[in-house]
């Protein structure tokens, strides 16, 4: 199991979250062009620090974050969060760090008054996906060839889990 402690993200972290988003860059799971730089701040209006969720191990270092935000800002979704990045650094993979975040996530979430947890995940990424699906995500729907990644077509898989259960 992780050795992993869970906390809200912090202001400070930007600089360490931003150094942790371009390592663990991957078209295994991008959809936007590697970044480039000068790189920009990690937080921004629309990705403030109260929406993550970062996995600390031994001596403190930052081992990976979630992003958990509401898909919408319509009302009649208001019941609804969608993960919107999840990363572990390279040297943490295969110690429950993510495993760890998304259960973290999912308590988040249900402490915010949601009922469900979603996310999108492109189709050829079999490691996201069977993690997803070990812990109790279902496919929901598929959007085929939605993106044209490294000259291939990919689907990108939409699923989730009730929060209620």
């Amino acid at each position: 199991m992780s050795d992993a402690q869970i906390r809200p993200a912090l202001p400070s972290d930007d600089g360490v979250l931003g150094e942790l988003d371009r390592a663990t860059w991957s078209s295994l799971h991008a959809v936007s062009p590697r970044p480039e730089p000068p790189y920009g701040p990690f937080f921004d209006e629309r990705h403030r620090p109260e929406d993550f969720l970062v996995a600390e191990v031994d001596d403190e270092r930052i081992a990976g974050y979630i992003r958990v935000a509401r898909p919408t800002p319509l009302a009649g979704n208001g019941h609804v969060r969608q993960i919107q990045g999840l990363a572990v650094h390279e040297w943490a993979r295969g110690r429950g760090v993510g495993r760890a975040l998304l259960r973290a996530a999912a308590l988040h979430a249900r402490n915010q008054g949601a009922r469900r947890l979603t996310l999108r995940v492109l189709g050829h990424n079999a490691p996201a996906r069977a993690l997803y699906e070990a812990e109790g995500y279902v496919v929901e729907g598929v959007l085929p060839g939605e993106f044209f990644l490294d000259g291939v077509y990919v689907d990108d898989v939409l699923m989730g889990i009730s929060l209620t259960d």
